[in-house]
């Protein structure tokens, strides 16, 4: 059995879009599962096309890759039903019976409430609010929705049972660690657990089954909204460098700063990972874009992955030079733990 679970180290935004649909190319990914809920977005550019998801895992790309859905998710059945038919996967996708449902209420809730919206800075998705639903035991679940029937199973079996059989599953997270409800910057925090070992627990897998944990960072760090950002460039200078991203579901312009080593070695710590992937190298390094080559990077860039695997003690395996799902420089090989 191979499961691998892929989870974001700052704050989102890192790229887990690229890596997740490399990933499941390059390996052949059997089964891919995405957890979290409509307020994150990931972006896959394959065969020169630009796709935005929002529900559908990234691994997508690989035609022969089940796609999985989390009972831990938050499902709106809508974009769930867009994205099906966008992609045409009606054949191999699922989601849990146990996922629970974003009505219209919660989106109204979530973008008249004056904490949420105005000082948190929610991306007015009805997440929150359909979370708080789900804990107070009212909420609909994907199993009580017509539309989901033909998609409903039993993710957590289907998992479980490929890892028994050998197949290679892979695990899709949401957002970055520092958004975590529980490890993030609280209040300005998401409004669930954003770790590997949530995301295990989304899905229905136990600690024991994992063999790989991959952290996504970006070659520098932005976040949405409001909260604290070491470092935190003026919108013209992030914009000089070319850090000035917008967000994927709520078109609000990201704020910037230096990559973070100390949060970098916090997120390798609570997450227990096993291998860092580093996007957007060609950002920081121009001279880098598009090298899938280790030994055709820069001096200056090798200096800088090398320092991130000595603050943080793990390896980069996976290192993205430019916008393309294979614009990646792949030295799992090197590192190979077993």
């Amino acid at each position: 059995m191979t499961l691998t679970v892929v989870v974001g180290g700052f704050f989102g935004d890192e790229g887990k879009g690229k890596i997740v649909s490399y990933l499941a190319l390059k390996d052949k990914i059997d089964v891919a599962v995405r957890t979290g809920s409509v307020n994150a977005g990931h972006t896959v550019v394959f065969q020169g096309k630009t796709i935005k998801l929002r529900m559908i895992p990234s691994a997508f790309v690989y035609d022969k890759c089940r796609l999985l859905i989390g009972p831990g998710a938050n499902v709106n059945p809508k974009i769930f039903l867009k994205e099906v038919e966008a992609l045409k996967v009606h054949d191999r996708v699922g989601l849990d019976a146990q996922c629970s449902i974003i009505e219209e209420k919660h989106i109204v809730r979530d973008r008249t409430d004056e904490h949420l919206a105005k000082k948190i800075g929610s991306t007015g998705q009805g997440v929150g609010p359909a979370i708080e639903d789900r804990v107070r035991r009212v909420a609909k679940l994907a199993k009580d929705v017509e539309e989901l029937k033909p998609y409903i199973t039993d993710v957590p079996y289907e998992v479980n049972k490929a890892l028994d059989e050998g197949k290679k599953v892979l695990l899709e997270g949401t957002q970055g660690l520092f958004l975590s409800l529980y490890h993030g910057t609280y209040p300005y925090v998401t409004s669930r657990d954003t770790s590997a070992a949530a995301v295990c627990s989304e899905v229905g897998v136990g600690p024991r089954r994992v063999d790989e944990v991959i952290v996504v960072f970006k070659a520098y760090v932005t976040r949405v909204g409001g909260g604290p950002l070491e470092g935190e460039l003026p919108m013209e200078e992030a914009k000089r460098r070319g850090w000035l991203e917008i967000a994927t579901v709520t078109g609000r312009i990201r704020r910037a700063a230096p990559f973070n080593f100390k949060m970098a070695k916090r997120a390798v710590m609570i997450n227990s990972a096993t291998q860092i992937a580093l996007t957007k190298m060609d950002v920081l390094f121009p001279e880098c874009k598009g090298v899938r080559e280790y030994d055709e990077l820069s001096r200056e860039a090798k200096e800088f992955i090398e320092r991130i695997e000595k603050e943080t003690g793990v390896k980069v395996t996976l290192i993205g030079t430019g916008a393309d799902v294979f614009d990646i420089i792949d030295r799992r090989g090197e590192f190979m733990r077993r």
